[in-house]
């Protein structure tokens, strides 16, 4: 809850890993890591922060479905893919490319729920919905939500969801539906196939060939199955789209179905400008082989600046002592303990929390940070910004904003200021949300293919990335270094009717792992003239 913190954490600790793993033993290279890893402009960008505003509330509540009472009131964008994904109204295919946090999975979840309820209601057997997933983690994390939402609204209590996938042990798995878990035992699902069945393609592809499977189909008629949904759409890319693509065909042509008979959902990534639709429409439309209209598409819609601070600003910092100590968050034990002194920091004059975990105080603290004009002028420099910005440029544009007295703490002010906020929540007790979407992010390089100047100056060696090399900045090789007596040189390779050494990265990665004679290792003078003597004492 501590974000900026934990970004601190992660850039210190990544350093320390560099250095400690890494740095060379001998004394003439001793010191080249540490010094590439206190260059952060090689390695590290960050942090930003980004901030999302809520998303725009639904219109119908939560009673949008006649039949049942939604937990929580839905999104607008939640409710646009209900119009189209449910059977009983559009019944369209659909792709839903909302942000992190948005309720992907809600806007085809409660159609499909509420399509075999109704088919189960007229008798109709086997697998109504298919829902694929790229990998069994999230297949195991997604049947956990339809195990509890068949439990907790009464019209799904009947139906039986199946998942299917590998790495559970076979005939050992639930057989019947509970609170927390569905059907996984195979056994039982090929015997009495379930409503909706959660799998991944490959599995998919075993329960069309294999014949023990086959008994999974056995009820359906060629309108049985209406639902094919794929979550994380963009994930299956190059040949396990391909892969995909005709797995679905394979299964329209073992049901005798067609595509037109089929409602196809894709979840994806979001695509924030709704023009930029295209290539994921002509994507799904090769996956799916059904047809994907510009309207087809699902984004998300947030309030505005204006829909979200409705209110004038009525709290603003005061003079405060020891702001040094006090924003330091190394002088807390937990996220809890930084959170009531950093609320009184940015509202001196209201009465300190009992207890800052209290879920009415933080939806109390919402309220009270959308009136706090540091917030406010936090949310409008972002909007200014594409609701992103690095947190050295957001403190000094904050800066000219604050009271003398906290100028020179602005980037502590800022950390405590984001730690509020993702402390934060709004809505109610039942149905509590966070106040805004909060990321902080940083950027890490890909450390490969690194590579140090050849010289004979210790002080000279430079480590960097083969792909951060300047123009005509000299020889430039990879560092090696020997496991037992712990001298480190670079690595070449040399022809046998050559009469230099190569700098192609390739050729001498490719001679060094083929163990080629023609491998060289280079050596400074000085530097191995140290490690010897020392060998000799």
């Amino acid at each position: 809850m501590l974000p900026s913190l934990l970004a601190e954490d992660i850039r210190t600790g990544l350093k320390e890993f560099l250095t400690l793993g890494f740095e060379p033993s001998d004394a003439f290279f001793k010191g080249v890591v540490q010094r590439f890893a206190d260059n952060e402009e090689l390695w590290w960008k960050g942090p930003w922060v980004q901030v999302g505003l809520p998303f725009r509330p639904g219109e119908q509540g939560k009673n949008y479905f006649e039949q049942f009472s939604l937990p929580f009131g839905g999104y607008e964008h939640q409710e646009q893919a209900w119009g189209r994904i449910c059977s009983d109204q559009g019944a369209a295919n659909t792709l839903v490319a909302t942000g992190t946090g948005s309720g992907k999975t809600e806007c085809f979840l409660y159609p499909v729920l509420d399509h075999c309820a109704r088919c189960l209601e007229n008798g109709e057997l086997g697998i109504k919905a298919l829902i694929i997933y790229p990998m069994n983690a999230l297949a195991t994390d997604q049947a956990r939500r339809f195990a509890e939402l068949c439990h907790q609204i009464p019209r799904f209590n009947q139906l039986r969801v199946g998942l299917f996938v590998g790495g559970l042990e076979p005939n050992a798995g639930k057989v019947v539906m509970t609170p927390k878990e569905v059907i996984t035992d195979r056994e039982t699902l090929r015997k009495n196939p379930p409503d909706i069945l959660l799998t991944n393609y490959k599995m998919l592809d075993y329960l069309l060939i294999r014949p023990k499977d086959q008994q999974l189909w056995r009820e359906n008629q060629p309108q049985t199955l209406r639902y094919i949904v794929v979550d994380e759409l963009h994930t299956f890319d190059g040949a396990q789209g391909t892969d995909l693509a005709m797995l679905l065909r394979r299964l329209r042509a073992r049901l005798k179905t067609t595509p037109e008979q089929m409602i196809h959902v894709g979840t994806s990534a979001t695509l924030g400008d709704a023009s930029s639709t295209a290539p994921l429409r002509d994507y799904a439309e090769q996956v799916f082989g059904g047809a994907f209209p510009e309207e087809c598409v699902i984004t998300e819609k947030r309030l505005s600046i204006a829909e979200f601070l409705t209110e004038i600003p009525e709290y603003v910092l005061q003079d405060s002592d020891g702001l040094e100590e006090l924003l330091n968050p190394l002088n807390y034990s937990s996220p809890e303990a930084a959170i009531k002194p950093w609320f009184a920091l940015f509202f001196p004059d209201l009465a300190e929390p009992t207890n800052v975990s209290d879920p009415q105080w933080r939806i109390e603290l919402g309220g009270l940070l959308k009136r706090h004009l540091l917030f406010q002028n936090l949310l409008r420099r972002l909007s200014l910004q594409d609701h992103t910005a690095t947190v050295s440029s957001l403190a000094e544009a904050l800066t000219n904003q604050l009271p003398l007295a906290f100028r020179p703490h602005a980037r502590g002010l800022l950390n405590a200021l984001l730690a509020l906020v993702g402390w934060a929540r709004t809505g109610t007790v039942e149905s509590m949300r966070s106040l805004v979407t909060l990321r902080v992010l940083v950027w890490s390089r890909e450390l490969r293919r690194m590579v140090a100047r050849v010289t004979p100056r210790s002080e000279e060696v430079k480590l960097l990335p083969e792909m951060a090399l300047p123009l005509n900045s000299g020889i430039y090789l990879p560092l090696i270094q020997c496991s037992e007596c712990h001298t480190t040189g670079w690595l070449t390779r040399m022809g046998k009717t050559q009469n230099v050494v190569t700098r192609d990265l390739d050729q001498i990665y490719q001679g060094w792992f083929s163990r080629s004679p023609e491998s060289l290792r280079l050596y400074p003078k000085e530097g191995v003239g140290a490690t010897l003597g020392q060998a000799s004492e």
